[in-house]
């Protein structure tokens, strides 16, 4: 990860609809995000979890709320940003004619004694320092919050050292040690700094039924800062210890995934924000602060990579317990129970929350018009059969993490056996598959292969798992499906195996197969398989599509980008197949869409190669940190 050259920017005043995606840093205290522009605007910001209603959302309307502090005049001004080092604190640096200013952002972690704890003691306080390092700067502020998606113009009441802010169910305290005028719904003002002079803010959050938070001097805002700084340090160190390619960028890829974990559960949210399309002006847009039972797991992984995850039972622990009414299997607690039953519910809320039923903001405009804005996730009830299988390898993974002895043990082996159970039951079924498509149900054959994996791994878990007497069971069941796999699955006119049974189209899934064991990768067909996706799935820089989106194959109108997890699983699928200069040739492509503070999105437009989607993306920064690792197995191999 570099630092971006400074360029120059139009620092207060941008709208959504002309920043860019990649213009957002992010902060995290693991119970909600904020997302700061390179011109030093909070344009996202939600109070208190990932999945709350936002206070400043200017990122989807340019009225839904923003925090912005930058130098008053923005002629000849350059900006270059970084993150404090091992840490998720942001330091943005503007250099004017007069003088410089360093601007350190942060979600308050508040003091962390283990840093298993991460964010256990955070105070849902956002930080905002301003330095003036040379010089003399005047620098402007703006606050403009907007509560329940910017819907609620609030109420804001100059106190002593600070903002009282009330509006629906939030109040919000902003401690500022520069009187601010307040204008109708904002609040505005200016200061000016000399070398070696400092101000620092502080905006807490309570609901209405709590006591009203009170302000704080700048010692305690100094102090939560330094804590800050030493909880991400203190949990960076004890737990990255990767030291293949690519280093630095796996072990921030690592904080990324931290940051985007909710302390209270182990949830892992799939990104911070909803609603940024897929394709500009289209439908694609989605609500992704929630946890997907499949992109968790997948963190899992990745972090026992770039960071040993000794939280695991956590995670194991908030499954098994929201799902407990959705998985059972013969020999479990309801063998006669509704037809229904069997289904994982493949996403939860970050507390473990079933209902997520979608809905529709249609006061925002959307990012770039992109619409509609959505919160909510109408993929809640889909069946997507593949989550077993991603269940069932984390766990195997990291079976070493998941102390036998926890009070919640005996709850997450009954969950992972009933998971066996329910994929050697169900394999044969159609359901939306991995990309949630909103047609009709196929059968996808990532779903059949993932399925195949659950029962793979159970076996080899049986013993722990006390499942002995169901092996014989889910053997004869992962031979049925990999015959069924290799026979439908492959097309001799695609030369290749294909997305759906009986299909001739492609699907950038079909790499997972050497890289769960299925298949070598140097088999003829995979090697076959992994060509024909270089090949004829990727656009014109060589970033692959998830799969061809023409004639509206997903049950939805327009295009999307390439997927930068596509183009991470071709890395990896080179690598295992030992084709080291390719491999190291397509991480390196995709890694090269990281933005100047190492965040990606989860899509790259194909036209301007911008990035698109939600932000930053699990999924993608997941996919950076597996491809590295399994170049380094390459490497190690090779050598």
């Amino acid at each position: 990860m570099r630092p971006s050259p400074p360029r120059r920017r139009h620092l207060l005043g941008a709208t959504m609809s002309t920043t860019a995606i990649a213009d957002y840093a992010l902060l995290s205290d693991r119970h909600s995000a904020a997302l700061v522009s390179r011109n030093g605007s909070v344009d996202w910001l939600c109070f208190p979890r990932f999945d709350s209603p936002s206070v400043f959302a200017r990122l989807l309307d340019a009225d839904a709320g923003h925090f912005a502090i930058a130098p008053a005049d923005a002629d000849g001004i350059t900006t270059s940003r970084r993150y404090v080092d091992e840490t998720m604190v942001l330091e943005t640096t503007f250099t004017t004619a007069t003088g410089t200013l360093v601007l350190t952002d942060a979600m308050a972690t508040g003091p962390s004694t283990d840093p298993h704890t991460l964010g256990a003691a955070a105070p849902r306080m956002l930080l905002r320092s301003l330095e003036c390092t040379a010089g003399r700067v005047e620098a402007r502020i703006e606050f403009a919050p907007r509560p329940e998606y910017g819907l609620i113009d609030p109420l804001i009441q100059p106190i002593p050292t600070g903002l009282l802010v009330r509006g629906g169910g939030d109040v919000l305290l902003l401690s500022c040690p520069t009187p601010l005028e307040v204008v109708g719904t904002r609040a505005l003002g200016t200061v000016i700094l000399d070398a070696g002079e400092r101000r620092i803010f502080g905006l807490a959050h309570r609901s209405t039924s709590e006591a009203f938070p009170e302000p704080c001097e700048a010692e305690e805002l100094d102090t939560a800062l330094r804590e800050t700084v030493e909880a991400w340090r203190g949990w960076s160190r004890a737990h990255q210890s990767y030291q293949g390619p690519w280093r630095e960028l796996v072990h921030h890829s690592g904080r990324v995934l931290q940051a985007l974990s909710y302390q209270p559960t182990g949830a892992v949210v799939a990104a911070a924000t909803t609603s940024l399309p897929e394709g500009i002006g289209g439908e694609r847009n989605w609500d992704y602060r929630y946890t997907w039972v499949r992109d968790a797991s997948f963190t899992l992984e990745a972090l026992w990579v770039a960071a040993c995850p000794d939280e695991a039972h956590q995670f194991f622990d908030y499954l098994a317990v929201s799902a407990a009414a959705s998985v059972r299997g013969p020999g479990r607690s309801d063998p006669d129970g509704p037809a229904g039953a069997g289904d994982l519910q493949i996403m939860f809320g970050i507390g473990g929350e079933h209902d997520l039923t979608e809905r529709t903001l249609d006061h925002l405009s959307g990012w770039r018009d992109s619409r509609p804005v959505r919160v909510g996730n109408g993929a809640w009830n889909q069946r997507q059969i593949d989550v077993y299988g991603e269940l069932l390898g984390a766990a195997h993974r990291l079976f070493e993490q998941l102390n036998p002895d926890h009070p919640g043990a005996g709850a997450w082996r009954e969950f992972l056996v009933a998971c066996a159970d329910t994929a050697a039951r169900r394999w044969s079924e159609t359901d939306q598959g991995i990309w949630e498509v909103r047609g009709e149900p196929r059968h996808f054959l990532y779903s059949k292969l993932m399925c195949w994996v659950a029962l793979d791994r159970a076996i080899t878990l049986a013993e722990p798992l006390r499942a002995a007497d169901r092996v014989d069971a889910w053997r004869a069941a992962a031979e049925e499906i990999r015959r069924a796999i290799l026979t439908e699955g492959w097309s001799d006119t695609a030369k290749s195996f294909t997305q759906s049974f009986g299909s001739t189209d492609l699907d950038a899934s079909n790499l997972m197969m050497p890289i769960v064991g299925f298949l070598p990768a140097d088999d003829p067909r995979m090697l076959a398989t992994i060509d024909a996706v270089a090949d004829r799935l990727t656009d014109e820089r060589g970033l692959v599509y998830r799969y061809r989106t023409e004639g509206g194959v997903d049950g939805l109108a327009g295009e999307e980008g390439t997927f930068l997890l596509c183009t991470f699983w071709l890395a990896r699928a080179l690598a295992d197949a030992d084709q080291l200069d390719r491999a190291e040739a397509v991480f390196a492509r995709a890694a090269g869409y990281l933005n100047d503070v190492g965040l990606l999105a989860e899509e790259v437009d194909e036209s301007t190669g911008e990035l698109l989607g939600n932000f930053p993306q699990a999924f993608s920064h997941i996919g950076l940190v597996n491809a590295a690792w399994s170049i380094s197995e390459a490497q190690r191999r090779a050598q």
